[in-house]
């Protein structure tokens, strides 16, 4: 029977990042890069300007440390919120099957007027999620302990 790693088995701890510019920003999108998350993990709190999606990120920070020892990589459940979102749209994205599941692959920012734009989810398979935000304001947050990717392999991007 396989055990699921621990943040004690290493130096690791539980990520919790703010984006407040296109910067920061990068740096959450290369964190979530390939994470993955059923359609019903998707919230929007119109009344509280909050879209988040709970998600099972692979954990990239730890990807080269795991290689070199030979280890099996790892995936943590994360929430990734967006706050101060005036509007939000998809496409690609069938809100009626909440167990079809998601993979992110980058969330960029197309900036507007006085701090204002739009944050832009990529999804595989064509599929998107569009906010329109007031200015950037992203968390990532790690709520649980990492475990072993199920596939047990780093994500891979074909050219």
């Amino acid at each position: 029977m396989s055990e699921d790693a621990r943040f004690e088995d290493g130096v690791d701890r539980p990520l919790r990042l703010l984006a407040e510019d296109g910067e920061d920003l990068g740096v959450i999108s290369s964190l979530v890069q390939d994470a993955v998350f059923p359609v019903g993990e998707i919230k929007w709190q119109a009344s509280k300007r909050r879209f988040a999606i709970l998600i099972n990120r692979f954990r990239w920070e730890d990807a080269t440390r795991k290689r070199q020892r030979d280890r099996a990589f790892e995936r943590v459940r994360s929430v990734l919120a967006f706050d101060d979102v005036m509007n939000v749209s998809t496409q690609g994205v069938d809100r009626n099957d909440p167990d079809v599941v998601m993979s992110l692959l980058a969330v960029e920012w197309q900036p507007g007027e006085d701090g204002a734009g739009r944050l832009e989810l990529t999804l595989a398979g064509d599929g998107a999620i569009a906010l329109d935000v007031e200015c950037i304001n992203v968390t990532l947050q790690d709520v649980t302990r990492p475990y072993i990717a199920p596939s047990g392999k780093m994500p891979e991007h074909p050219e």
